[in-house]
């Protein structure tokens, strides 16, 4: 098993995480859907039931204010602010019942909606 936390190309002390589950589903997609050279975005906005919810986006260029965190050879993108609430947190991706789904585990959110795509800090 790989180390899950990736690495960042900023110096920062914040920090985002990576799961094996993750890494494998995102390479997958990339290889099916031809997306190659792209990185996978991951964002915080407000809405959603439970005050700001999450994001999943391929993108294929950075701006100033991206963290890009690189593990095995993928790459995810976090903005300056997103990663503000995601500090800390790890992107997972589950098989379950319900289906299946990149998931954030984030130690900053007080509360989160049932399905799991809001929270609250």
């Amino acid at each position: 098993m790989s180390d899950i936390f990736a690495t960042n190309t900023k110096a920062t002390a914040r920090s985002f995480s990576i799961s094996d589950a993750a890494i494998s589903r995102i390479a997958h997609i990339m290889k099916t859907e031809k997306t190659e050279n792209m990185m996978l975005r991951v964002s915080v906005s407000g809405g959603g039931c439970s005050g700001y919810q999450y994001g999943f986006t391929f993108d294929n260029e950075t701006t100033a204010d991206d963290h890009l965190f690189e593990r095995d050879g993928i790459s995810v993108i976090v903005d300056d602010t997103s990663l503000d609430l995601l500090s800390g947190a790890e992107l997972d991706f589950v098989t379950d019942l319900m289906g299946s789904s990149f998931q954030i585990q984030n130690p900053n959110a007080t509360s989160s909606c049932g399905c799991g795509s809001s929270f609250a800090v």
